[in-house]
């Protein structure tokens, strides 16, 4: 089973930046997906943004777009998710996770929380006003 742990959150003000980065340990998550998501309090769990296992192809939420960028590096196993022009609605916990998906066999799943079977503690961010 793979282990996954986020580091890298932390209080920012609104227009700042943050990188998440993400290690895994334990089973090889290469051949996956990997995805972002986050946790507001009293909120769903929440898409972020996807990378495919070769890191060809990205998804991202409509929230998100042109501010982040998901990234991968499979020979140290590692993702990333470079945060910028932060936002006070970003303020949340963020959690990265692996894709069920051998290969992306299912990647037209990617934003959907149940087709993830490995999970981080999560990292949390916060974007002052």
């Amino acid at each position: 089973q793979v282990q996954l742990v986020e580091s890298g959150g932390g209080l920012v003000q609104a227009g700042g930046s943050l990188r998440l980065s993400c290690a895994a340990s334990g089973r090889p998550f290469s051949n996956y997906p990997m995805g972002w998501f986050r946790q507001a309090p009293g909120k769903e769990r929440e898409f972020v943004a996807a990378i495919t296992w070769s890191g060809s192809n990205t998804d991202y939420a409509d929230s998100v777009k042109g501010r982040f960028t998901i990234s991968r590096d499979n020979a140290n196993n590692m993702v990333y998710l470079q945060m910028n022009d932060l936002k006070p609605e970003d303020t949340a916990a963020y959690y990265c996770a692996r894709q069920k998906g051998l290969y992306g066999s299912l990647w037209d799943r990617v934003r959907e929380v149940r087709f993830y079977d490995a999970w981080g503690q999560g990292t949390q961010v916060t974007v002052s006003s």
